[in-house]
């Protein structure tokens, strides 16, 4: 048996909303909506789901995604522009990124130089 990963979903308030968030900063478009419930971006490679839920988010994420760009400065503070929150920034070794929060409050991370 194989198993391919095909898309990361994300449990939120509004999907609508969301999806056209991470389609501004992704640089992406909406590729499927199944009536503002379920919204599918297809950022190619990563195809990101916003699925709403009726329950509010308990605490840190156990699962993000993490993001690589050649100007780690330029991209957070583009980013940051569009309406995400700094979490902060960490090292390990050589390398350093940055801990962000979209409109929702689901983490993610950006690295690079």
């Amino acid at each position: 048996m194989t198993l391919d990963a095909k898309m990361i979903t994300i449990d939120c308030d509004e999907p609508r909303r969301l999806a056209a968030w991470w389609a501004k900063a992704l640089d992406a478009e909406i590729a499927q909506d199944f009536g503002g419930e379920f919204v599918i971006l297809g950022a190619e490679p990563l195809v990101l789901g916003f699925q709403r839920v009726d329950e509010p988010r308990q605490s840190k994420n156990r699962v993000h995604v993490d993001f690589h760009t050649e100007d780690r400065h330029a991209e957070v503070a583009r980013l940051v522009a569009l309406g995400a929150t700094m979490v902060g920034e960490h090292s390990a070794g050589p390398m350093t990124w940055n801990v962000l929060q979209d409109i929702e409050g689901n983490e993610f991370c950006v690295a690079g130089e």
